[in-house]
């Protein structure tokens, strides 16, 4: 069990140096309704691999928690 902990908080820190390390797209003003011609950009190359290690991330640690709940 000790070892499953261990490995949710490591997963954890991961998870929010890969979400850290993703681009903001501008700041704030995006959110409100600024930048209006980036709505629709794609991601591509290490932006594009950052999201799909922040998602799987995600899915591990969800995983994990739920583990943790149902022992």
């Amino acid at each position: 069990m000790e070892l499953i902990r261990i490995f949710q908080i490591i997963i954890a820190v991961v998870l929010i140096a890969v979400i850290l390390m993703q681009n903001r797209g501008g700041g704030l003003g995006n959110v409100f309704g600024g930048g209006g011609a980036n709505v629709y950009m794609t991601k591509r190359g290490l932006e594009k691999k950052l999201f799909a290690t922040t998602i799987v991330l995600s899915v591990m640690f969800l995983s994990i928690s739920l583990l943790i709940v149902i022992l």
